[in-house]
């Protein structure tokens, strides 16, 4: 059973996350020959302050 989990900004639509979801879970499904009722997706909204590039918070990239 592919069990995906995604790490990604806060931020996107309701629409937006329902399409990746969905997309991912037809290319789990093809490339791993698991049927999609197998497939499980887990989204992780993350706070700007709590994702770090270069030793910085993306809320504190954005800011400067």
């Amino acid at each position: 059973m592919p069990f995906i989990q995604i790490n990604i900004l806060e931020g996107r639509s309701a629409e937006k996350k329902e399409q990746l979801i969905k997309e991912i879970t037809a290319t789990a499904s093809e490339v791993m020959d698991s049927p999609v009722q197998n497939v499980r997706v887990l989204i992780n909204e993350l706070k700007p302050e709590h994702w770090g590039i270069a030793g910085e918070s993306v809320k504190g990239r954005r800011d400067n």
